[in-house]
């Protein structure tokens, strides 16, 4: 029987050694060659482990809940989860945001996306997961970041609210700030998810789960929000 997950075993061969090896290994060989290794290798082995599930995923998809999450790099849906493929619609932005739901002749990519899961597939749940270290939260405080990227400068317009909200709280450390900022952010993107169609109905009607994740990279914890309480609070067994 294969294990649960296909990233998961992708993890246990391709180690973080392996990972700072590649960095190394970058002065002498193109990364691309790299990612065209790791290709050669899903195909040869866990494609291979999970075949009858990727031939049953050809006839469409339905997954039961849609990921909110920031696009960094070190964020990995499937495997902070332990998810198999077709199992998480997912949605990655600079700095996990929920745009306010309008319709607009303007090319918008995640308010696409959510209205896409919620109204074409329906999904049972909705995560809204930010993180530790967050650059995008980071830059907030940073003017000097968007000297040469003025779309980020105006993707970020979106939560200067948040900043406001903490600076007020006077956080003592930049890691409070941090923190504060991070964890803030989860709870108003939450909030915009109520702007969009059927939303509030569904979740009232308890048809619809609302889920905001605060993730620590550098521990692997994650943080669930308490609608009642405003505070997250960790995930355990």
């Amino acid at each position: 029987m294969p294990p649960k997950n296909p990233i998961n075993k992708a993890m246990k061969s391709h180690s973080v050694s392996h990972a700072s090896e590649s960095k190394i290994a970058s002065n002498s060989q193109n990364t691309i060659d790299l990612l065209f290794e790791g290709v050669i290798k899903f195909k040869e082995e866990n494609f291979l482990a999970y075949k009858e599930l990727f031939e049953n995923l050809k006839e469409g998809q339905n997954p039961h809940t849609l990921f909110v999450g920031c696009a960094d790099s070190r964020v990995v849906p499937n495997l902070i989860t332990n998810t198999l493929p077709g199992e998480l619609f997912v949605v990655r932005n600079i700095a996990n945001i929920v745009p306010p739901y309008r319709a607009a002749d303007e090319y918008l990519a995640t308010t696409s996306a959510i209205e896409y899961a919620l109204e074409e597939l329906k999904v049972e749940n909705i995560i809204i997961c930010g993180h530790s270290h967050c650059g995008g939260c980071a830059a907030l405080y940073e003017e000097s970041h968007f000297v040469n990227m003025p779309n980020v400068r105006n993707w970020l317009k979106l939560i200067e609210p948040v900043k406001t909200q903490v600076l007020s709280l006077n956080p003592k450390t930049t890691t409070m700030r941090a923190y504060l900022t991070e964890q803030i952010n989860i709870e108003r993107q939450i909030m915009n998810l109520f702007t969009y169609p059927k939303v509030k109905e569904k979740y009232l009607a308890r048809t619809l789960n609302l889920y905001g994740w605060h993730y620590i990279i550098e521990s692997g914890e994650v943080y669930n929000y308490d609608f009642k309480k405003h505070e997250f609070n960790l995930l355990k067994g």
